[in-house]
């Protein structure tokens, strides 16, 4: 049993109990005590504790409502990936007598709560039924108390936590963490259904699972068969429950209209290289992920000469405990419409050519690898013109050892922008995001991918492969027009790296071997990396029709993105030393103390729950 000291003193008790409720105006776009809040999700297996949120990415506010089935105090935070002290949790509850108390506080060991200094939640609604104690409370996406995480648009590892009764102590059995991307752009309720939608399933059917620890399985399947042009809107994963925890992922590749395809069932990356044509994704999904739909102006066009007719359809099954018998019919359920979208969509495959070049030292506590791709030969390959690449989603990819990716854009040797980053990568919540805003890639650009890994757990190398165990770097852009691109991707000249690391090499294949006779101490980790960042990139790019063509080039420098001003606390002091160099920004109206109204304490449930 985890417990509270003695530290919450009488005073702070009493602070607690004479605590007032406030409700505080909307922070912006109509986000009120009362307001529909878009997200949820259940926190525990047990579906105990059930979590809705919404935010104003303008005033950088976002609202929770927990509701958890107990007569004792809640608490809502977020941790980070290694440990739970530090971790930033906001607790209240209803005492008998019908008086809240609600406090903004902080773990400064596994063990011990503790009131933060600065009070940056707000409450906005603390109630207690027969069933439910429910708390509503907004606060700043970054206010400057050092005790509070930032909200982010990285994976959030939300911690919800609560009490039997008013007793402010942890449990580690009523404790719980949960990756989630809580700044979610577009909601599917935001989106149109169309009356006309038919669905359309690509599966494997009863396809008995190896009992070996990796297994891609392909075969190729025909689209559906329209008179006129129709549009895929939204796909989501069809799986039954016992292939949850062994299907990896599932990826959806166009075949070009030319290509001659085998039949059957096969490995994808076997001893038939028929398996592996087909490179252009136009739908994925990896664990973790749910169902999603392209935003109401994009769709993947299907039904005209340039569409295609086939596609391959791969399942990465993770069967790690060698289960003999399991037999799977998981795949991908199409849905589509012959309401036409304004645009046609692609899927550009960016990052780290995968096999055979790419590695990562055994004991690293951070090791970067980059994949460089350069535009300037998509016209050429194209066969036409290529319109500026407009990106407005997603999917980010590694395996275990991966910590954090990006996407990075230049022009003209000058950083443009990132395109999509999370700092706090999880491997088990892989799902296609929407970008807050379009981002538009012109012929020339470059775009860098960067992968963070780490390997503390590890003993021997990790190279880069399909099997959950070894490693990949991948992000996939969701754009729109089409084009016939499927994947641009890099890797360093290797022979470089091996000579830099004091090994005598002649070609690619031996400097691989070589890696094998480093002894990875932190000082040859860090040299591998700046190594492997200042070796020339080959740059492989592909197309829709399997016609390869490489090219040379550098990896530029990233410069990080600043954090923009915390929020000045409006519900308690800050005091000097959580002051930042980036400065305060004053709260918004929507936070402001000076407008504030009484809430009734009361055990009736809050509207709308």
């Amino acid at each position: 049993m985890l417990q509270t000291p003695g530290a919450m003193t009488c005073a702070l008790l009493f602070r607690l109990l004479l605590l007032t409720a406030l409700v505080v105006p909307s922070p912006g776009k109509g986000l009120g005590p009362t307001s529909r809040l878009r997200y949820s999700r259940f926190l525990d297996p047990s579906n105990v504790i059930f979590l809705r949120w919404d935010f104003d990415l303008e005033a950088e506010i976002i609202t929770f409502e927990l509701q958890v089935r107990t007569a004792g105090w809640v608490g809502l935070g977020v941790t980070n990936r290694n440990a739970r002290t530090g971790s930033d949790l906001v607790v209240g509850g209803v005492l008998p007598d019908g008086n809240v108390y609600f406090s903004d506080q902080h773990l400064v060991d596994e063990d011990t709560l503790e009131e933060d200094g600065s009070q940056d939640a707000e409450l906005q609604g603390l109630t207690e039924d027969a069933v439910y104690t429910t708390m509503r409370f907004s606060r700043p996406f970054r206010s400057c108390d050092p005790h509070d995480q930032d909200i982010t648009s990285d994976t959030m590892r939300v911690l919800a936590t609560y009490g039997l009764d008013d007793t402010l102590k942890l449990d580690r059995d009523r404790t719980f963490v949960k990756s989630i991307f809580l700044l979610q752009i577009v909601h599917p309720d935001d989106l149109d259904i169309p009356e006309d939608t038919i669905i359309h399933d690509l599966e494997i059917t009863d396809f008995l699972i190896p009992e070996d620890d990796t297994t891609y399985a392909c075969t190729f399947l025909p689209l559906p068969i329209v008179s006129k042009k129709h549009h895929i809107f939204k796909f989501e994963p069809k799986m039954v429950e016992h292939d949850e925890t062994m299907v990896h992922h599932i990826l959806v590749y166009a075949c070009g209209n030319a290509s001659v395809l085998p039949t059957g069932i096969s490995d994808c990356y076997g001893a038939d290289p028929a398996f592996s044509l087909c490179s252009q994704v136009i739908v994925g999904w990896a664990v973790g992920g749910t169902s999603y739909q392209f935003p109401d102006d994009v769709g993947v066009s299907l039904g005209t000469p340039l569409d295609p007719q086939w596609i391959r359809l791969e399942i990465h099954y993770s069967n790690f405990h060698n289960l003999p018998g399991v037999y799977d019919s998981s795949g991908i359920r199409l849905y589509y419409t012959a309401q036409l979208r304004k645009y046609d969509m692609g899927v550009l495959q960016l990052g780290f050519f995968t096999f055979p070049i790419h590695f990562i030292p055994p004991g690293a506590e951070s090791f970067l690898s980059y994949g460089l791709c350069k535009t300037e030969k998509f016209e050429e390959m194209n066969g036409a013109p290529v319109p500026d690449i407009q990106v407005y989603g997603y999917l980010l990819h590694t395996h275990l050892a991966g910590r954090a990716l990006q996407a990075v854009q230049y022009r003209n040797g000058t950083q443009l922008q990132t395109i999509c980053k999370d700092d706090s990568y999880d491997f088990n919540l892989q799902e296609t995001r929407d970008l807050p805003y379009r981002v538009e890639i012109k012929p020339g650009d470059e775009l860098l991918v960067e992968c963070h890994y780490q390997t503390l757990d590890r003993d021997s190398l990790t190279f880069g492969g399909p099997s959950t165990i070894n490693e990949m770097c991948l992000i996939f852009l969701f754009y729109y027009p089409r084009n016939n691109i499927s994947s641009c991707m890099g890797y360093p000249d290797i022979i470089h790296v091996a000579h830099e690391l004091g090994e005598e090499v002649s070609d690619s294949m031996e400097g691989m071997m070589a890696m094998n006779n480093i002894e990875w101490t932190p000082e040859n980790i860090k040299k591998a990396e700046k190594a492997c960042k200042g070796a020339q990139q080959m740059v492989i790019i592909k197309t829709i029709d399997e016609v390869v063509e490489n090219t040379t080039g550098w990896i530029p420098e990233i410069i990080p993105t600043t954090r923009g001003p915390c929020l000045e606390s409006s519900g308690g002091k800050v005091e000097p030393q959580d002051k930042t160099p980036a400065g305060f920004r004053a709260a918004p109206v929507g936070l402001s103390s000076s407008s504030t109204a009484t809430l009734r304490s009361s055990r009736s449930q809050m509207p709308g729950i």
